[in-house]
This record gives structure tokens, sequence and C-alpha cells, in this order.
């Protein structure tokens, strides 16, 4: 485990510890950082070293390297050839980053996977299930609603980023569309700051991705709705021919205590929504996903590794196209 910060803490390590994962070794720059996490998780050796945790650990571990994105590239190379690492979301902090990301990938040989762990997650599981038993019909519209005030001041390297929402958080329901549509014929987007935090890049989108005439999709963010939690909004809806269902993602609503996810579902003549209870949340649950997918493509018990960088890299091109429909504006009134 390289990286000790607060998703390491709050999700990473209680992933793995209820998964039966056993983590070798932690590595942080802080030294008196990753000691105390390693003491909280029982993992049994801390360092600020990667060459010492790779000396320590076991022949063939799995990397998971939790940094923020732009340390990525001064990471990768100090991995041994030919391992196995599951990266942090996002794959850099532009396309270009994520090229050269993948350049190292492909450089030293790494079975490497990015941490897009959305589609992990116990609701989102049960959605694809519904969906895969063909009981909604063809599916026609797709939205991601957030609502909620989301505490940015807990990322401290956030506070200069310049890209954030987008980047850092519906980046997750880019990747989430994908794996339900593929990549988008084009992408219809604005990004704004908040007058609440004009000190932070901007925290607000509004994404359309363009799957033809027949298909609505499209994600729309706001994240400084601070007012009573009566009306704050964190979910994904599916609308089929024959029903449709929606997913709440609980972890954005009061965040970081969160609160649980759900999952419903109405089909064609029914008059109320019926509800069934996920089997944990999007935090931490949907971390086993993600860690347990590139161990299984690893030993060879799966023959695709649904999140590789490869793929990730669709999903970064989506994001950018994104920033650049922003920057270019929409089309100005006729006269």
């Amino acid at each position: 485990m390289i990286g000790a910060g607060g998703i390491v803490h709050d999700s990473h390590l209680p992933a793995y510890a209820k998964a039966g994962f056993p983590v070798a070794a932690l590595v942080d720059a802080s030294l008196p950082k990753a000691q105390a996490l390693a003491q909280k998780f029982a993992v049994p050796y801390a360092t600020d070293s990667i060459a010492a945790a790779i000396h320590y650990a076991p022949q063939n571990a799995i990397f998971d390297v939790a940094v923020p994105a732009k340390i990525i590239p001064s990471i990768l190379p100090q991995l041994p050839d030919g391992a196995a690492v599951l990266i942090q979301k996002p794959m850099g902090e532009t396309l270009d980053e994520a090229r050269t990301i993948l350049q190292l990938c492909r450089q030293k040989g790494l079975t490497a996977a990015i941490n897009f762990q959305l589609r992990w997650a116990p609701n989102m599981m049960m959605a694809r299930a519904v969906t895969q038993a063909g009981v909604l019909g063809e599916l026609h519209d797709m939205e991601v609603k957030v609502s909620v005030h989301m505490p940015w001041e807990l990322w401290s390297f956030l506070a200069t980023a310049p890209r954030l929402e987008i980047l850092y958080h519906s980046i997750h329901y880019v990747d989430l569309v994908r794996s339900w549509f593929g990549n988008p014929q084009g992408v219809y987007a604005k990004t704004v700051k908040s007058p609440r935090t004009p000190e932070l890049a901007a925290t607000k989108s509004v994404l359309v991705l363009d799957y033809g005439e027949s298909r609505r999709v499209f994600i729309t963010a706001n994240h400084s709705h601070d007012f009573a939690p009566t009306m704050q909004r964190s979910y994904v809806q599916w609308e089929g021919m024959n029903g449709a269902m929606r997913a709440q993602m609980g972890v954005n609503l009061n965040y970081p205590q969160g609160r649980p996810d759900t999952f419903e579902y109405i089909l064609q003549g029914a008059d109320e929504w019926s509800s069934i209870a996920p089997s944990g949340n999007w935090f931490p649950d949907a971390f086993m996903g993600s860690m347990g997918s590139l161990q299984a493509y690893v030993q060879g018990e799966a023959e695709t590794l649904p999140t590789s960088v490869e793929d990730a890299m669709d999903t970064m091109r989506t994001v950018e196209a994104a920033y650049l429909s922003s920057e270019r504006g929409g089309v100005a009134l006729p006269e």
C-alpha cells in the first residue's frame, strides 16, 4: 500500500480487511503517518521507502498506489518490472499525463488498472443484475444527480488543483456510464466555479454524453448545496422500456459520515417503487471489487481487466472532451 491518506484509512484498508486481502507493507512519505495507520490496521511493516517495502513484501505482491495524480509518474518507475498495480484515480490531471502513465506501464510491463471502483458498489452490481435479467427492457435513459455539500478542504492538494469537479468526482460517473454504454459519440459540458468557494476551481458541472438520438445520458453535480439535507440528492437512475431503477450513493450525503446506499426499482404497471437493501456501501465495499478484479486477472481466474489503464484512457478522453466543450462554450443565439 503506497499512500496513507484519508481514502486509504476510510476505504482501502477497511475493504481489504473485510475481503481478507492481507496487506504486507504500508508506505508513506510521512513515516509517523504510515506507522500509525499500520498499527491501526495490523499491517506488519511501515516505512517511508518504496524500495524497503518491496524488499520486505513477498514476491508477486500487488501494489496499490493511492497518491495524488501528479505523483503517480514518479511512483511507477520505482515498482518492479512486470508487477501488478492498482492506481488511484484520476489517471493524471490531463490527457497528456494519462498518456505518460500509460507509456510508463507499457515500458515496465505492468499489469495496471485504475481504481474506478464505483462499478463494484453493491447497489450498482444489483442494477447490473436487474438489467441483465432483461426485466427493464431496452435502456434509453441514464442520469446521475448529485446536489450536496462537499467539504473539499479535507483534501489539501485540491486547494490549488486547476481542474476539480469533473476530474476528481464526476469522473466516477463518466466511467460508470462508459461501463454501461461504451464510449459516447461526443460530450457537451459546462463546469463552473461556486461563489461559495471562489478560491477553488470549478465545483459544479453538467455533462451530456451523446449516445445517439434514442438515448439520453447526463451527469449533473452541484457540490455547494449547503442547506438542510432534506433536498440533497445523490443517485444514478436508469429507465428502460419496461421499468426503471434508482441507486442512491449515500457517501455523498453528509460526507464523510455518509448515509446508507439504497436500491429501488419499478416495473411497468406497478403503482409503487420497490426497494432491496444492498449488501454494503460504495465506500468501502466497492474497493473490494476493484482490487479483487485485478487479483482475479493476475491469477488467471478472469479473462478481462475491466478498468485496465487502456480502458481508463477512454474515461480520461471523455473527461478531456468535457473540459474542451466547457472551454469552447455553447452556440451563440442567432440573429
